[in-house]
């Protein structure tokens, strides 16, 4: 098997950095400054910031993991 491109390795570990980071980013914003109205219907702020939180780690899973990849 060849191995993998060295442009292809940094682009891969480039975006790793950025998923982390703005993942990072996103847990941190939604925890400090959840919503404090919401609007008619909505059940309460709790689900609301939990989705973000949630899309947030998982941000963070997939930085972490293309950080860790073994390419070629």
């Amino acid at each position: 098997m060849s191995e993998a491109p060295a442009g292809l390795t940094i682009a891969e570990k480039f975006f790793g950095l950025i998923a982390l980071i703005i993942g990072a980013l996103m847990v941190y914003y939604t925890h400090t400054s959840p919503p404090n109205k919401m609007p008619p219907g909505v059940p309460s702020s709790f689900w609301f910031s939990s989705i973000f939180i949630f899309a947030g780690f998982v941000l963070i899973a997939v930085g972490v993991l293309l950080l860790l990849a073994k390419t070629g």
